[in-house]
């Protein structure tokens, strides 16, 4: 079983930046892909970024392409999200996530944190 908890989250202003960390325990996810997700009030689940297991694959929405960089970091077994340039827009709880499909669909993960709030303001 694997555990994921976010960290990282928080209050910004618009056009500021923070760092989300996706910590896994319990397993290595390092034979996983990672993805980031998030939902804000009222919308669907909606896919930001996602990672291949060897790190060497990256995939982005439209709206993270140019300020967000997904990276992962096997030693600590632990993903990241680097999030510049956030727009108000951006408000949302961020979710990672791993599972054995480098995909933008959320069904095919099979592991999840917990969320981590993320307020832009403008």
């Amino acid at each position: 079983q694997v555990q994921l908890v976010e960290s990282g989250g928080g209050l910004v202003q618009a056009g500021g930046a923070l760092r989300l960390s996706c910590a896994a325990s319990g397993r290595t996810v390092n034979s996983y892909a990672m993805g980031w997700f998030r939902q804000a009030p009222g919308k669907e689940r909606e896919f930001v970024a996602a990672i291949s297991w060897g790190g060497d694959r990256t995939n982005y929405a439209d709206s993270a392409k140019g300020r967000f960089t997904i990276s992962r970091d096997t030693a600590k077994n632990t993903g990241y999200l680097q999030m510049n340039s956030l727009k108000p827009e951006d408000t949302a709880v961020y979710s990672c996530a791993a599972g054995p499909l480098y995909t933008v669909v959320p069904v095919t993960y099979d592991y999840w944190g917990q969320g981590t709030q993320v307020t832009v303001s403008s």
